[in-house]
């Protein structure tokens, strides 16, 4: 049987399509344009959104009662006129593409008792909880090294200069603020400061003050309000129009600080600000001049946050299967060992080719680079 079961319109447009015959007035949806049935329905007649009060749906049937306000497309009985097109979506269906390159957990744990598990076959008997185990395992470590999705959320950066961390997140692959024009520029993290989780009481001879518990008392670090009122272009260098002065002699503009800049730093040399990641408290900090701007974060997370993530690329599938059938078996005590190799061999072998797959290097984009690195590079 094909893996293709719905059809192009419920694909492409999220939903099911019926004509209009001027008398029939119940229409029925089935799973070949949906994998689940809708809970809730939005119907169109000729292109038109219909009035929710001129048809009923209860699942899988919408019934069409009445034509208020939709006199143009519905008859006077509430049926579709003759030869409208009536579309049917379901309420909030999100506008996603492309799960065709993927397989869901659920498959692979079935294709694998089918296939690895039984009388003859690599793996005798394996309770199909340990299988899950394992193909989670691997949808993890796949996510990290080898398929990962890089995820991104646009945020903009408020007063208190601190966002909290995304509830997926495992960790950042990059942070960029985004200029008018739409281009993304890179915040560098900061080396040079810190985000201290809490600060050390103490009295005026500098010794540590406890509750009466005998509990360690701790405040708001000093740090963080320092760095945050800090204005950054002492540290990178930066001068603007308050730092020229004008030259009479020259009738030219100079910097009024001059050999301000001598001996700076090349590292901490840019305007793009940086940023702070606190580990303990899960937030991320910023410098003051990205205070109103809007910050992209692209991350990774291990693909096990939602039902809809838990899939791997069909180009790791071989690999996944390699990696479950080594975990069931390194961690059997009665498995000889030099099986146990033999399966770690082939998982390293089938993740690299996963990995070449996946890589999508294509010769026109890289001689495409190429192009911007001679000019004697045409065509």
């Amino acid at each position: 049987m094909g893996l293709i079961t719905k059809t192009h319109q419920s694909y492409y447009n999220k939903s099911q399509g019926f004509i209009g015959d001027g008398s029939t007035g119940t229409f029925t949806l089935t799973t070949a344009a949906f994998s689940t049935i809708p809970s809730s329905v939005i119907v169109f007649v000729g292109g038109k959104e219909i009035n929710t009060n001129n048809y009923s749906y209860s699942s899988p049937t919408v019934t069409f009662t009445s034509n208020v306000s939709n006199a143009d497309v519905l008859g006077s009985n509430g049926t579709p006129i003759s030869g409208k097109i009536i579309e049917i979506k379901p309420t909030g269906a999100a506008n996603k593409f492309g799960d065709y390159r993927y397989i869901s957990l659920n498959d692979i744990i079935n294709n694998y008792m089918v296939a690895f598990v039984g009388d003859g076959k690599l793996i005798s008997n394996v309770k199909k909880q340990d299988v899950l185990f394992h193909t989670k395992r691997g949808v993890q470590e796949f996510n990290y090294d080898i398929s990962r999705t890089e995820k991104i959320q646009e945020i903009e950066v408020g007063t208190s200069l601190s966002i909290p961390m995304p509830q997926d997140y495992i960790h950042y692959v990059r942070f960029s603020f985004v200029d008018a024009m739409g281009i993304e520029h890179i915040i560098y993290p900061s080396r040079y400061t810190s985000k201290p989780s809490e600060s050390i009481l103490q009295d005026d001879d500098y010794n540590y003050l406890f509750d009466v518990d005998g509990t360690l008392l701790t405040g708001t670090p000093v740090i963080n309000d320092r760095f945050t009122n800090f204005d950054n272009r002492k540290f990178t260098g930066e001068f603007g129009e308050e730092d020229m002065s004008y030259d009479a002699n020259t009738g030219l503009q100079k910097l009024t600080a001059q050999g301000g800049r001598k001996g700076i730093n090349p590292e901490t040399s840019q305007k793009n600000g940086v940023f702070i990641i606190d580990e303990l408290n899960g937030k991320i900090s910023f410098s003051s001049e990205l205070a109103g701007k809007i910050v992209t974060i692209k991350y990774i997370s291990d693909g096990l946050g939602t039902d809809d993530e838990m899939k791997i690329h069909k180009f790791a599938e071989d690999a996944i299967y390699k990696y479950i059938t080594y975990g069931v078996a390194s961690t059997r005590a009665n498995f000889p060992e030099y099986i146990i190799n033999r399966f770690r061999k082939e998982k390293r072998a089938a993740i690299r080719n996963a990995k070449l797959r996946l890589s999508s290097l294509k010769i026109s984009e890289l001689e495409q680079v190429m192009r911007g690195k001679s000019k004697f590079i045409k065509h």
